[in-house]
Order: structure tokens, then C-alpha cells, then sequence
């Protein structure tokens, strides 16, 4: 047979069948976006984490074109059945290899229905301790004190011990002043300083109170509650003026003292 008799041959016979599966695949791809930004907009709706959403979206595309191919596949005659069976072999095997990955998922989606914590609070976990910048399917990414960023694989987070600050802090202060000190004057300066602060909270109401009698003075306890994003400027601006203003107010902060007696031998 010549070949230009035998190509025409394939062509009549295949030419179809190639024709539907390419026109069935462009055609699932237009349904997969078009179902894609129906999800988006429904789920938009909805109050959801982002990560969420966009998986919810990316599975409803990914089944579309998983359909789409299986009838591409069915116009060229391809049998479906065997095909699948080699695509479950392959997907158990591609999932034991990818236990880390996938358990760093199923972590993630766990945190992301329980929402132990939300992006922009404070939290400690492991050692560590930071604002939540961004919670995303495999890792939560944490803003440190010293501006660095610390990652965290989520199959590490779920399970373990997690304190949650919210987006606000309390500032544990301590001042020391002396027996000879008038403390209701003492403690109503310590009021005026913390609400002259911009960056203390009137609600919760800052707490203040005796919490020592030590051997050289009576410790007056400071509990401010701060914003996170406050947290270290409020500290620092609230020390350096409990020292100006009981200095201006001749408040004694005394120091420890030790007298040694030095004995004499003879």
C-alpha cells in the first residue's frame, strides 16, 4: 500500500477520534476555570482561612480536568478501567514517599478548621515565640521579637503545647521602693504614669499592687495590658519614666546592701 494511501487510511480512522479528545479536553478546561471562579465567588461569601479556600478551589478544578481527561482518553479508544488501576498503584506509591509532605497538610488543614491561632496573634510554641505572618497548608511562618522569621512545619505545631496571646500582652513590671515610702503616693504615681501612656490599655485595666516585703524594700507589681505591635516600646518608654518620676518625687528605689565585719584574729 503506498503510503500516502496509508496515512490518509489513519487519518480517516483516527482523525476523529483525535479531533472529539482534543476538543473535549479544551472543553473541560473552559469548565474548570469557569467552575473554578463560581467556587471562588461562593466561597468569598463564606468566612474561611484563604489557605482553605484556595484549596477548595483548586480540588474542584483539578476533579473537572481528571474528568475531562478520562473522556478525552475514552474518544481515543483508551481503555479507562487498567488505567486507573495503574494510576491508584502509582498515587500509593507516590504517597509513601511524600509521608512528610502530606502529614505537613493534614497538619495544616487541622489547624486551619480548629484555628488554634490567627494570623496577626502573638504565640509561643517549641521555644519559640512570635506574631503569625502567614498559616499556609505545609507551615506557619512566625514575625520573632528581633524582626526574623522563624518557620514552622505544621506537623511539628499539631499536638504539641501552644500558648496563644491574642493580640494583646501584659508587661510584667516590678519597681522596689522603701519601707519609708508613702505607698498610697507611690502607687497613685504609678497609676498616672500608666495612664498618660498612649499604648496602655484602658480595657483590660492594668494591674498594680504590693507583691513583696524583701529585705530592703517593698516591691510594687506592674501589669499593663498592650497591644502585640506595642509590646517593647511600651515597656521601655514605662521603665525610664518610673524612674524620672520617682526621682522628681524624691521616692527612694534602694539597692541591696551587704556590712561585712571583719573580725580580728588576736
Amino acid at each position: 500500500m503506498p503510503t500516502v494511501d496509508l496515512i490518509t487510511e489513519y487519518v480517516i480512522r483516527y482523525g476523529f477520534q483525535v479531533l472529539g479528545a482534543v476538543l473535549v479536553f479544551a472543553v473541560g478546561t473552559l469548565v474548570a476555570r469557569w467552575a473554578g471562579k463560581l467556587t471562588q465567588q461562593w466561597l468569598e461569601r463564606h468566612d474561611m482561612e484563604p489557605p482553605i479556600r484556595m484549596l477548595l478551589v483548586k480540588i474542584i478544578q483539578v476533579l473537572v480536568l481528571l474528568f475531562t481527561t478520562m473522556a478525552a482518553l475514552g474518544q481515543l479508544g483508551v481503555q479507562i478501567a487498567p488505567l486507573l488501576a495503574g494510576i491508584g498503584v502509582a498515587g500509593l506509591g507516590v504517597g509513601l514517599a511524600l509521608q512528610g509532605v502530606l502529614s505537613n497538610v493534614v497538619a495544616g488543614l487541622s489547624i486551619i478548621f480548629t484555628k488554634p491561632y490567627r494570623v496577626g496573634e502573638h504565640i509561643s510554641l517549641l521555644g519559640v515565640q512570635g506574631d503569625v505572618l502567614t498559616i499556609d497548608l505545609f507551615s506557619t511562618t512566625l514575625l520573632h521579637p528581633d524582626r526574623s522569621r522563624v518557620v514552622i512545619p505544621n506537623k511539628k505545631i499539631v499536638g504539641e503545647i501552644l500558648h496563644n496571646f491574642g493580640n494583646i500582652r501584659q508587661l510584667h513590671l516590678a519597681v522596689t521602693v522603701a519601707y519609708s515610702t508613702n505607698l498610697t503616693e507611690a502607687l497613685a504615681l504609678v497609676r498616672s504614669i500608666l495612664a498618660s501612656n498612649s499604648g496602655v490599655l484602658k480595657d483590660p485595666a492594668p494591674g498594680v499592687g504590693i507583691s513583696k516585703l524583701g529585705d530592703s524594700g517593698i516591691t510594687i507589681s506592674i501589669d499593663p495590658w498592650v497591644s502585640v505591635a506595642d509590646y517593647g516600646r511600651v515597656q521601655g518608654e514605662l521603665n525610664q519614666v518610673l524612674v524620672e518620676q520617682f526621682q522628681s518625687a524624691d521616692i527612694q528605689i534602694p539597692f541591696p546592701q551587704h556590712a561585712v565585719r571583719l573580725l580580728s584574729a588576736t
